[in-house]
């Protein structure tokens, strides 16, 4: 699968200070890249060099084919962009905006009305495309935004923390609609919000102190951290010594005396031999469920080694 999006070495100085520090990646058509970090890890000034809007101090951008510094026009075109704070003019209606951006986005006069109406539908425009976009709620005008990144059908999507300050209705019909862009286009989704990601992306990297500290897809998160951990419930108290002794067994969190939360290693899984265990102790098991890390508990995890 080709790759639309392809950074190579980026890094970016204001001064002596260096926000971001030989980051590389690539995003291909059908993929939803997370760009996940704290505020003040770089991902707003990685996303304005993708865009070209901030030249890299050092490194390479190309989009479908293009260099983005020697032939930025071409590469431009290939590009829809969602800053933050949607780049909207709030006097005028949904549809003489988007009329307005199909013209600077150079779409033939004779392509304008199909291209409005494909985005205004994917959107979810249709039954507000009159109305003034200063009487849109927050949730409307973000996805006025998106209309606007989309129109001239671009080969790779940048969005820049797509939800921030919408409720969660409104949030969950974004994230539904950047999963279905992925369909089709190359995305790339900026934000903090950890379980932005999990609901909307296929890839995600993690940037700590302008330096990717993980690139890989949602399901090897798990792999990444090479842990697991089991809730365990028994009828009698479990003697945990036994259970301590079973090859994977990494730790043993005590919540009651018939209820553990037993952490292991995923490369050496010790589910059977604990059900046998159990079992043969005579403390009868009555509930082994698999707990899920949560993508917080491995951005932490992560951050923390980090720094250290």
């Amino acid at each position: 699968m080709a790759n639309l999006i392809t950074a190579e070495h980026l890094s970016r100085y204001y001064g002596k200070y260096c926000a971001v520090n030989d980051v590389s990646f690539t995003v291909a058509k059908g993929e939803v890249l997370g760009f996940l970090g704290p505020n003040g890890a770089g991902k707003t000034t990685t996303m304005q060099m993708l865009c070209g809007n901030l030249a890299p101090s050092f490194g390479q951008i190309t989009i479908n084919g293009f260099d983005l510094l020697s032939q930025a026009k071409q590469a431009k075109q290939c590009l829809g962009y969602l800053p933050d704070t949607p780049p909207l003019y709030k006097e005028l209606t949904v549809h003489e905006f988007l009329r307005y951006c199909a013209q600077l986005h150079g779409i033939r006069k004779t392509a304008i009305a199909p291209a409005l109406k494909l985005a205004t539908e994917r959107c979810g425009l249709g039954s507000v495309s009159h109305r003034l976009i200063a009487n849109l709620s927050k949730g409307y005008q973000q996805r006025v935004g998106i209309a606007q990144a989309i129109l001239h059908q671009p080969e790779a999507i940048i969005l820049d923390e797509p939800t921030v300050g919408l409720d969660p209705l409104q949030i969950r019909e974004i994230r539904a609609l950047i999963r279905e862009l992925g369909q089709d286009h190359a995305v790339i989704l900026s934000t903090h919000i950890l379980s932005e990601v999990q609901e909307s992306c296929s890839h995600v990297q993690i940037i700590h102190q302008g330096q990717l500290i993980l690139s890989t897809p949602i399901a090897g998160l798990n792999q990444t951290m090479d842990e697991g951990c089991l809730l365990v419930t028994t009828h009698l108290p479990a003697d945990l010594g036994v259970l301590s002794a079973i090859p994977g067994v990494t730790a043993i969190e005590a919540i009651t005396d018939k209820q553990l939360k037993i952490h292991h290693s995923l490369t050496e899984n010790p589910t059977q031999q604990i059900t046998a265990a159990i079992n043969s102790g005579g403390w009868e098991l009555t509930e082994l469920t698999p707990i899920k890390k949560s993508m917080e508990a491995i951005f932490i995890a992560l951050t923390q080694d980090k720094d250290l």
